[in-house]
């Protein structure tokens, strides 16, 4: 399972905390921004609704003749139908804004309404009902008689009518939205209706730049909380950086301090502390592997050397060098592991010295061959590698390596089971596969075939000798030569070893 990554939830939260932000901001400035142009719209029709109020006629205008109220009437509609043209470019757009009329006298009768619109008839009937709701004007306040006065004895104020302040709504027909806005003056009603149709569009503009602007700010922070972050855990990275090299050759790093955030300068110095004691902890036990094995490999070769020399002194087949001949075999083989431990511990001080000559693999791998063919007679053996295959290394290691991988091909392979050694070379890379059949190996063991003193399942390795040195000073031999020795993926019942080296 793959874990999520901190840097990536860092630049998602704040794109997310950004974007919610920038949601409300934009869903509060375009609700502000059309709530600002609708009072504009509201200021401007009240305007016009206070200066419709000299085109109505006079509540006092005598009664007429019928051909004198028809060209009376005419004249009205043609006055009221140019108000209406002028207001279809009056309220702050640069086209012509789709606007409705209707006027009525007194008495309800209806002096004007527009006709020029498809939908005129449902908004007229939405003008008229507009009318009906609104409250009628309150009757007009006479002011005290003025002073006499002598320049004109005759004038009289005429009394102060205000009708009462409109109320705008909004309503929606069939195919457009409307702002209506009536009022009703003593001798005559009026009510206009102008389509949102401009607003709508200004709004669906800035709805458009929101929705191209907010998505390219969520991208932006994203982008800066990414490189912010990083930033931030770079630290975090250093030490990453750090434990990846710490291996028994690099205990010796250390994160410097000096251009650290402060936040993290307790977090290094523990670390760099940490890694003091284990430098010091590994030097010691390394120091003590070695310092041991030495001190150990002169009386094993005294031991062996004595127990040889009485071997020679018994009877033959007697009791006594049967027991001398198994103690001498158990001081060869304590020798064995002194080298072997020796040899590990130079290779965890860095101090692993090799003799480097051109060595010939393929006549090694035919000299392993000839060990094999003499050692396990009943295991089939396949080849498939060219002559002169030839690496620059230490040839006595290497002759090492490959002891220790045949000698395994051998001790862990099935009855009647088989070898197959396989050898090429690139430019720049000697690759060697040794596989033999053998029992599958755990996935737990797999991993840790490589450990010192590792065995794995003690049911397996019961009656097959040895501690479990050889693979691991194998693998650290072949890195010294700045190769590697790894653990093939194989089919089931099978096992194989691929060791690789530079050519150069």
């Amino acid at each position: 399972m793959k874990l999520p990554s901190f840097r990536l939830r860092i630049a998602l939260l704040s794109a997310a905390l950004a974007g919610s932000t920038l949601v409300g901001f934009g869903a509060v400035s375009w609700f502000q921004i059309y709530n600002a142009k609708i009072s504009r719209l509201d200021a401007e029709l009240l305007n016009h609704l206070m200066r419709a109020t000299p085109n109505f006629p006079p509540p006092e205008e005598p009664p007429a003749g019928a051909a004198s109220s028809r060209r009376e009437n005419s004249r009205e509609r043609s006055r009221w139908q140019f108000y209406e043209d002028s207001l279809s470019y009056a309220f702050g757009t640069n086209t012509k804004t789709p606007v409705a009329l209707v006027v009525l006298d007194a008495n309800n009768n209806i002096l004007y309404q527009s006709n020029s619109l498809p939908t005129d008839l449902e908004v007229n009937r939405l003008l008229l009902k507009r009318l009906e709701l609104t409250p009628q004007p309150p009757p007009p306040k006479r002011e005290p008689p003025p002073l006499p006065s002598t320049t004109n004895p005759s004038f009289e104020r005429p009394p102060l009518i205000r009708p009462r302040p409109p109320q705008f709504v909004t309503e929606r027909t069939t195919t457009a939205v409307w702002r209506i806005g009536a009022a009703k003056f003593p001798n005559a009603q009026i009510a206009i209706a102008v389509s949102l149709q401009a607003v709508d569009r200004d709004m669906a503009t800035i709805r458009n730049i929101f929705l191209v602007s907010i998505p390219g700010a969520l991208l932006l922070v994203a982008v800066g909380a990414w490189l912010v972050s990083g930033g931030a855990l770079r630290p975090i990275r250093q030490l990453t950086s750090v434990i990846q090299q710490v291996t028994v050759k690099g205990l010796d790093q250390r994160i410097p301090i000096g251009t650290t955030d402060v936040e993290f300068v307790e977090l290094i110095q523990v670390f760099n502390l940490m890694l003091s004691r284990l430098e010091r902890s590994f030097t010691q036990a390394s120091r003590f592997s070695g310092d041991a094995a030495h001190e150990l490999k002169t009386p094993l070769t005294i031991l062996q050397g004595e127990l040889e020399r009485t071997l020679q002194q018994v009877d033959p087949g007697s009791e006594v060098q049967q027991r001398l001949s198994n103690l001498l075999d158990e001081v060869r083989r304590l020798s064995g592991i002194m080298r072997k431990l020796l040899l590990l511990s130079l290779a965890d001080a860095g101090k692993m010295s090799l003799y480097l000559v051109e060595v010939d693999m393929s006549e090694l791998l035919m000299e392993m061959l000839e060990d094999v063919e003499m050692l396990a007679p009943h295991l089939t053996v396949e080849t498939d590698f060219t002559d002169k295959l030839r690496v620059k290394g230490d040839r006595d290691l290497l002759i090492q390596i490959l002891q220790n991988l045949f000698s395994n091909a051998i001790k862990y392979n099935l009855a009647n089971g088989w070898i197959q050694i396989r050898a090429h070379q690139t430019p720049t890379t000697l690759h060697v596969t040794i596989v033999n059949t053998s029992k599958d190996i755990p996935l737990s063991d797999r991993d840790r075939i490589f450990d010192r003193f590792y065995r794995g399942d003690p049911s397996r390795n019961r009656k097959v000798e040895g501690i479990g040195l050889g693979l691991s000073l194998a693998r650290e031999i072949a890195r010294a030569h700045r190769g590697n020795l790894t653990l093939d993926l194989t089919p089931s019942g099978q096992t194989a070893f691929t060791l690789t080296l530079p050519m150069k």
